[in-house]
Order: structure tokens, then sequence, then C-alpha cells
């Protein structure tokens, strides 16, 4: 396992435009991505098609293709790299619905939320929430999807967004709140 200085040092490089740094990184990272994967891949249906390897190669391949990133530390990698972990699975369950014309993708709200009631819900309608919350309050929405897609702590979601711990306890509790009310609705 290599150490976040290690993964940073990497990152400042790749930034500095060494072109060799990303593959250098791979890994570094590598078991860290596939955790990240698993753990949004466990969330999903039972026949879902993507496999973990093939979700991290494909956010890597979008990461490395990404031009002009100052890369601020690790935690900063992992935020994004989340992000594009998610756009993959929403545009991967978009195509499943598409092609299905059915119900949409479900997973399981309280897994991934810790909200007391189980409940599944629509992963497009879940990324269609989160879109309106970064309308009303974007650092709520980037502390959401750094905690439950990214699957990073409190205290790395404070460096990645350069707020408290507090800051961020807080404001992940109102904006599970505020996603239970728009996701459990019948709109």
């Amino acid at each position: 396992m290599s150490s976040p200085e290690d993964v940073t040092q990497m990152l400042h490089e790749w930034s500095d435009g060494d072109g060799d740094a990303p593959a250098r990184l791979m890994p570094l990272v590598y078991t860290e991505l596939r955790r990240l994967a698993d753990s949004y891949l466990r969330r999903e249906r039972p026949d879902h098609t993507l496999q973990p390897t093939a979700l991290v190669h494909e956010a890597y391949l979008r990461l490395v293709d990404t031009t002009h990133v100052t890369w601020q530390n690790r935690a900063h990698f992992f935020a994004v790299a989340a992000q594009v972990m998610r756009h993959i699975l929403v545009d991967h369950a978009r195509r499943h619905r598409a092609q299905k014309r059915g119900a949409g993708h479900k997973l399981a709200l309280n897994d991934a939320m810790d909200f007391s009631a189980k409940q599944d819900v629509d992963l497009i309608k879940l990324d269609d929430a989160l879109l309106d919350l970064a309308k009303l309050d974007p650092q709520q929405s980037r502390i959401v999807e750094l905690r439950f897609f990214g699957g990073l702590t409190i205290e790395e979601t404070a460096e990645a967004v350069g707020i408290s711990p507090a800051t961020v306890k807080r404001e992940w509790s109102m904006a599970k709140t505020w996603l239970y009310k728009e996701v459990t609705s019948d709109k």
C-alpha cells in the first residue's frame, strides 16, 4: 500500500506535465479504486453487467483523458474518481432503462445513506435529485457525492472540500434528509 504522500507526489508530477505519471500512479491507486468500485457495485441490482474491474478501468481512462487538471492531493483525486464512477454508473443505468423501458435502476438507499427505513431508490432519480441539490446548495451536493459515491470519510471529505469535519457532518445530515424527501416523493 502506498502512502498518501507518494500518491500526492505522483499527482503533482502529473499536473506538472509528466506524461508518464498516470501510468506510474495506477499501481499506487488501483486497490483503492477497486475498493470504491466494489462499494458502488454492491449497491447495484444483482444482475448488473458492469464489473468492478471494468468500472475502475473506464474511470481511469476518463481520468487520464482529462486535460488541465491540477491535482491537489490524494483526496482530490479520489473525489474526482468517485464523480467519474458516478457518471459511468448513471450512464449505464440510463442505457439499461432505455433498453428495458422499465421502472429504472434501484439501489438500497439505507445501505448507502444510513436512512432508517429500507428503501430502494432509483439511481437515476437520485442523480437527478443530486443535480437539483447542486443548484440549491453546491457544497451539500459535493459532500453527498464524496461520501456516498466516493466513500470518503468525514475527514477526507473535509479535506477535499476545504471545510471542517464538523461542517461536513452537519451538511451531510441536512443533505441526506433533503435527498430522502426528494427520492421517496411521488413526483
